[in-house]
């Protein structure tokens, strides 16, 4: 089981992606919506709410990514057709150096 969960609810476009990548069976019902959950580790969780400050969990340790962030998440997961996708689609939604100003130039 999961330390953490990324909820993503389905719309038909996202439900069409799902079921073209062969993950018609992960579509669980989640408060009434079809909706499919990523699984993510303690640490993953941890630069997730790094990246995503506004990013709140509920009691069942699952959260849903901004729009753009989830987007980027549907792709990877068509992509690679499996939902254990987290180890590749951190590092495309973690970036560490956002809003960090860049180091001026060493003279």
């Amino acid at each position: 089981m999961a330390d953490y969960y990324i909820n993503v609810i389905l719309d038909e476009g996202k439900k069409a992606t799902i079921n073209a990548a062969g993950l018609a069976d992960k579509i669980v019902t989640i408060d009434g919506k079809e909706a499919i959950q990523v699984e993510m580790s303690r640490k993953e969780q941890k630069k997730l709410v790094k990246g995503f400050s506004d990013l709140s969990f509920d009691d069942s340790n699952a959260c849903q990514l901004p729009p753009e962030a989830e987007d980027t998440l549907l792709g990877v997961i068509a992509e690679m057709q499996t939902l254990d996708v987290m180890k590749l689609a951190i590092m495309k939604l973690y970036n560490p150096l956002a809003g960090k100003a860049p180091r001026a130039a060493m003279r």
